[in-house]
């Protein structure tokens, strides 16, 4: 008979909760959190050019292309996040964040040099593949460092720091879209670089970040994974300790190198379905809810209010500014009030706003300053909200499959959610008619709305929690 798999007890867990935050945590958050603001640059550049790609002389798109060109970046994240998550679980975090970030430089530095509508939809495919690959690489590796009582409002924090970038966007968008700045025609292409020049920082910064010790730990690495946490105990000065039965968390583990995707998609299925749920209902709803708003944003001005293209990125700033002071000045109770009530509470008061401002505008009750400041009050909340979709994918499964099932969840919420999005507000956009955007905006609310209510029923309390407490890894038996 075959001998018995070998059977390990390991607190490396414990010993990443129990760390300080210090200098080492903050390099994790820098390095990593970047995919966020990048992402929010590709976005927002997307939404704040529009006039100036109709009114290009190489492209000259119409208001459905540029709402096509916005699908195609998000089915290029669903493809990316797919493939690169079960990549990222199958070879590491650490592999994976060069890769998805290199594809993503290079991606994007050739949308700048696009020259008709095919080349501009290529690019920018393969840029939302690079950074949906990012999410599933990042996000796991960000909590799995992360100690326990910090993981809400840091994960919110990061996924916030989206609007970095869609500020930097807008910023960009202003000062290359100014007339008389830059010849026709570059003004966007010049925009398009930003995101390449500010990664290429980035991956020098990455080389500071060691492999994840959980990953390592549960695919029969045991020993890097001790040398690693080792020297994370070294950088952050904590006291340095040693492997012992009992100690820590205490976690039994028989480690494996390789688990198949469709075992842990199966074990997911089998083990976690209100999660599944739960999951879906809260990506799906918040990537219609942003995707439908932002990519037709600077049309909707542009349409309904006459502002200029150049003038655009003026309003997006404060929309920016409040998307990521949300989840800044929200985060904090997701880790005392707990994960239900806020998800629950952030989830339907942005809803029921969106209804409420979408009414106005068909009115035409406000101006463009004002729906902008209405926009900047509930995505105050909304942000917030939609870090918590990412923060409870990223928690509820097993380690084995973190990746993977960010990626699923991402994935599937966006192809649900985002990807149809974009073309169907460009084409409400185009009707003129304000009635007919709003029925996408009430269609945004009530699937917000349904999510809280999901949240209501199935939500998780994992404040707090350990990750391996909050879902027990494939690979642990019983003490």
């Amino acid at each position: 008979m075959p001998d018995p798999p070998a059977t390990i007890e390991t607190d490396i867990p414990g010993r990443l909760d129990r760390l300080p935050w210090t200098r080492f945590h903050t390099l994790v958050v820098v390095a990593l959190g970047i995919t966020w603001v990048l992402d929010g640059l590709e976005v927002t550049l997307a939404g704040s050019v529009a006039g100036a790609l109709e009114k290009s002389v190489v492209l000259h798109f119409s208001a459905a292309e540029i709402g096509l060109a916005g699908s195609a970046y998000l089915a290029g994240a669903v493809a990316g996040a797919l493939f690169f998550g079960y990549l990222t679980d199958r070879f590491g975090r650490r592999k994976l964040f060069f890769v998805t970030l290199g594809l993503y430089l290079t991606a994007t530095a050739l949308t700048a040099a696009s020259w008709n509508l095919a080349t501009f939809l290529l690019f920018r495919l393969f840029t939302g593949a690079g950074i949906g690959g990012e999410y599933a690489a990042i996000n796991s590796a960000i909590q799995e460092f992360v100690p326990a009582r910090f993981r809400g409002r840091v994960d919110l924090a990061i996924n916030g720091s989206f609007w970095l970038g869609a500020a930097l966007g807008a910023f960009g968008a202003i000062v290359f879209l100014a007339p008389g700045t830059l010849p026709d025609d570059w003004g966007w292409r010049a925009a398009f670089g930003i995101g390449a020049v500010l990664g290429l920082g980035i991956l020098a910064l990455r080389r500071w970040v060691p492999e994840s010790p959980r990953w390592l730990m549960v695919h029969d690495r045991i020993d890097e994974a001790q040398q690693v946490i080792a020297e994370i105990e070294r950088r952050t000065g904590a006291a340095p300790a040693r492997e012992r039965a009992g100690a820590g968390a205490g976690l039994r583990l028989v480690p494996v190198s390789r688990i198949s995707a469709v075992r842990m998609v199966m074990s997911v299925l089998r083990d976690y379905p209100r999660r599944v749920a739960l999951g879906l209902a809260l990506m799906a709803s918040q990537a219609f809810f942003y995707n439908a708003i932002f990519f037709s944003y600077a049309l909707v001005l542009k349409r309904f209010y006459d502002v200029p293209a150049g003038d655009v990125g003026w309003y997006v700033l404060p929309f920016a500014v409040g998307n990521f002071l949300g989840p800044l000045a929200l985060g904090p109770l997701f880790d005392t009030l707990g994960r239900r009530k806020m998800i629950v509470a952030t989830y339907a008061f942005s809803g029921l706003m969106l209804a409420g401002v979408g009414d106005l505008f068909r009115l035409g009750i406000v101006d463009a300053a004002t729906l902008t400041l209405c926009w900047s009050a509930i995505f105050f909340v909304a942000s917030a909200a939609a870090s918590a979709a990412y923060l409870t994918v990223g928690e509820s499964f097993p380690l084995e499959a973190r990746a993977l099932m960010i990626a699923f969840f991402y994935a599937v919420g966006t192809a649900c959610g985002g990807i149809a999005a974009p073309f169907l507000f460009g084409a409400l956009v185009a009707t003129g008619e304000r009635s007919s955007v709003f029925l996408g905006y009430v269609l945004g609310a009530v699937l917000m709305v349904g999510a809280a209510i999901v949240a209501v029923f199935f939500g998780i309390n994992a404040e707090r929690q350990p990750l391996e407490s909050v879902a027990r890894p494939l690979s642990a038996v019983e003490p």
